[in-house]
């Protein structure tokens, strides 16, 4: 008796283990990795034809802190731009809304609504696409 009951409970947790790691269609593109937070933008480029083009921003300026969105847990944003025209690494924020939905992030700043999808999303790096445009951030 004894090792029917060990063999049923070896049973049924080898299943259960099985079955939470299945993957399913209504999880693909979900993640564990938070998107709120601060990110600086590193690489900006163009993905044509399944060809991936990155480089530095040229919004970055040299010497000056990355430019960068902070998204808030309530869903607003804020959004840093270091500029050298007026004074040495000026920053000028601006604030709006953002919402996340199925791989998607929706960033709302003076009334324009932008949507990108969520190519990756990890701990360190967002990955932003917007037709063939992409745009990555770091932590």
């Amino acid at each position: 008796m004894k090792t029917k009951n060990i063999l049923f409970a070896l049973a049924l947790s080898i299943g259960l283990f099985a079955t939470s790691c299945n993957s399913s269609d209504e999880n693909e593109g979900d993640t564990l990795a938070p998107l709120e937070g601060k990110w600086s933008i590193v690489k900006v480029g163009t993905n044509v034809n399944g060809v991936e083009t990155l480089a530095d921003p040229p919004q970055n300026v040299a010497g000056c802190n990355h430019d960068y969105i902070d998204l808030k847990v309530n869903n607003t944003l804020v959004s840093g731009d270091y500029d050298s025209t007026v004074s040495q690494c000026a920053l000028t924020t601006v604030s709006g809304t953002y919402s996340k939905g199925d791989s998607k992030v929706t960033l709302v700043v003076n009334g324009a609504s932008t949507t990108y999808d969520i190519v990756n999303l990890t701990l360190t790096e967002l990955k932003l696409k917007n037709g063939n445009d992409i745009s990555v951030y770091i932590r």
